[in-house]
């Protein structure tokens, strides 16, 4: 009897974006973000919110003008999450943009896939139709049922108890 593997959307996703750029990324590139998004502090910026995320872009992918760097800028838009950090768009852009030049992507797709995790920073509107894109996208949370915006809730809640509840 033959074995069927049906591929999870995090193996389809991955390997949408990266032959739809031409470019076959470090093998161990994969593994290294899916622990990232594993890490035990991680309550809400985990995998089930890349999945979402993922699943989301999916539904409106011929929106995108750069459809595979969209698809790779989620993918590392939340890479580097320290609850205390302030840099952590920074840290995941440059992560993306060093995984692109190891591949050799193009300056433009690593400039570009760099802007677009920059851009989940929310500190600026964003600029282009790829940018408001992975930005609805990244808040889609915010406009989900009760039930799912709850558990976001708790999860948040959950990777901030360090901040005392009034402060909170």
């Amino acid at each position: 009897m033959a074995v069927i593997h049906t591929m999870s959307i995090f193996e389809q996703s991955w390997a949408r974006a990266w032959s739809g750029l031409g470019l076959q990324p470090d093998a161990s590139l994969f593994e290294a973000l899916m622990a990232a998004y594993a890490q035990p502090q991680r309550h809400y910026h985990c995998q089930q919110h890349l999945e979402e995320c993922l699943a989301h872009f999916g539904q409106v992918r011929d929106l995108a003008e750069h459809p595979e760097e969209v698809e790779i800028a989620l993918w590392f838009h939340d890479a580097v999450y320290d609850v205390r950090g302030a840099s952590n768009e920074r840290q995941s852009a440059d992560w993306a943009v060093h995984a692109l030049l190891c591949a050799n992507a193009s300056r433009s797709t690593q400039n570009r896939v760099g802007q677009l995790v920059m851009a989940t920073r929310h500190d600026a509107a964003p600029l282009d139709i790829d940018e408001r894109l992975l930005v609805d996208i990244d808040l889609s949370i915010l406009g989900a049922a009760s039930e799912r915006f709850a558990e976001y809730d708790r999860q948040i809640r959950a990777e901030y108890s360090w901040v005392p509840e009034p402060v909170y």
